[in-house]
């Protein structure tokens, strides 16, 4: 029995989740480093290791330390340094293989002056999405970067990074290639470019619906997907997955019920789901309530669906069908917008 809300994940689901790209990619030459940030769990991350699973990305120097903590030797963080971390910078890279991220000259000068240890650089480029890196085709600063990584003893160049994060703008698998495909061309050119006196670097991308209804990532050398292990229902309204791929839920109880205004109010709100949305038939929502199915759920409930959110508070609109059939102290089940948001807000969970 769920008496709060509580962070449900669908262990048989996700394990088909992470097959489904590792079968994937055994057919190509391709580099798999999952991103943690989806889970941020070293029992979720055991069973990506159980399918051999060396080398994983990050988002924060915390979740770095956690993971490195539990024995992963080859971690890439995936966010721009901040610089004022240093001290733990260097006790981590004093301790695993550690891949950090710039996108400016006065960052990888800092790291050549204060680094302790060695560590490879990954250039973080924006290839289009507009929210942080190099532009692509500003050679003359990646340049500069390069040659300064160059003359550095403890700086190894590894290559150029990048998300393609407005893919999550995209519906249906043509617009997700058509994405990919230019910011791939643009990370060619620039690789071309630098080929001559660096040769081996290497070119690394990571966004979900991208590395879900492609099968083949000709031209790069890594991807780093990592909500494809929840999925969530931005995923499927992008057409990078199906509701039965969703692997998570958040089981919520039933609070009130306002009959007059077919609405229930359930404990869950912001600090469990965040305020993310997605539009449906001009329509904002928050999740979307599925049948409860014991310890596992079942379809979608139609026109039943998480209306607004408040700190604690969630109301979800109903029908006379489900006022009928519910009453307060019931839980129920509902699928995330966004579960890498909401994994990162509940922190904790349940296996099924």
């Amino acid at each position: 029995m769920f008496t709060k809300p509580t962070f449900l994940i669908d262990k048989e689901k996700a394990i088909k989740n992470i097959q489904k790209i590792i079968h994937k990619i055994e057919a190509t030459n391709v580099d798999f480093r999952p991103h943690f940030k989806t889970h941020q769990s070293a029992e979720v991350g055991a069973w990506f290791r159980d399918f051999g699973i060396k080398k994983i990305t990050v988002s924060s120097l915390d979740m770095a330390i956690y993971f490195a903590q539990n024995g992963w030797q080859n971690i890439t963080w995936a966010f721009p340094i901040n610089i004022l971390e240093i001290d733990r910078i260097n006790a981590l890279a004093k301790s695993i293989k550690l891949n950090l991220l710039v996108e400016n000259v006065e960052v990888i000068q800092f790291l050549a002056d204060n680094l302790l240890y060695s560590a490879s650089i990954f250039i973080k480029i924006d290839t289009g999405y507009g929210r942080t890196g190099v532009v692509w085709s500003d050679t003359a600063k990646i340049q500069a970067i390069l040659e300064l990584c160059n003359a550095s003893e403890k700086l190894q160049a590894q290559g150029f990074l990048a998300h393609f994060g407005h893919t999550y703008q995209a519906r249906g698998k043509t617009a997700i290639e058509t994405i990919y495909q230019e910011g791939v061309q643009r990370l060619q050119r620039l690789k071309q470019h630098f080929v001559h006196d660096f040769p081996n670097l290497k070119i690394s991308v990571g966004d979900t619906p991208s590395c879900s209804v492609l099968d083949s990532f000709e031209g790069v050398d890594e991807i780093r997907p990592g909500n494809f292990v929840y999925y969530d229902l931005m995923q499927w309204q992008i057409g990078a997955c199906t509701l039965d791929e969703i692997a998570v839920a958040v089981a919520c109880p039933i609070v009130a019920i306002h009959p007059e205004r077919q609405e229930v109010v359930i404990h869950g709100g912001g600090v469990h789901f965040s305020k993310e949305f997605i539009e449906k038939n001009s329509k904002r929502i928050y999740g979307m309530i599925v049948e409860n199915k014991g310890n596992k759920w079942g379809n979608i409930m139609e026109n039943i669906y998480l209306k607004k959110l408040s700190q604690e508070h969630g109301i979800v609109q109903v029908n006379d069908a489900f006022l009928q059939k519910h009453k307060i102290g019931d839980v129920l089940k509902i699928l995330p917008v966004h579960s890498c948001m909401t994994a990162n807000l509940m922190r904790d969970y349940v296996v099924l």
